[in-house]
């Protein structure tokens, strides 16, 4: 398999193109909720307490679909990373 897309037929590119702008719009259209969603699970840290990683890969293996999952998952690593830098 190769990753050169001049190698590729003009079918798989424009496969590789569409899904790009699949996802793009869906990040685009997401983007605020997950951020959202990643802050709601933060909230919850003090009062889960030494569970609270467990519970939060729960929520996070329960939401679907999976890019957006991934999306929670980038938004919840990027304030513990800020939090973590500001202390």
């Amino acid at each position: 398999m190769t990753f050169n897309l001049a190698n590729m037929s003009f079918e798989e590119r424009a496969q590789i193109e569409a899904e790009k702008a699949r996802l793009f719009e869906m990040w685009q259209n997401n983007l605020g909720k997950a951020k959202g969603e990643a802050a709601r699970l933060i909230a919850e840290k003090p009062r889960r307490k030494g569970k609270w990683a467990e519970w939060v890969r729960a929520e996070l293996d329960a939401l679907s679909p999976p890019e957006y999952a991934s999306m929670v998952r980038s938004e919840v690593n990027k304030m513990m990373a800020a939090a973590s830098t500001n202390r």
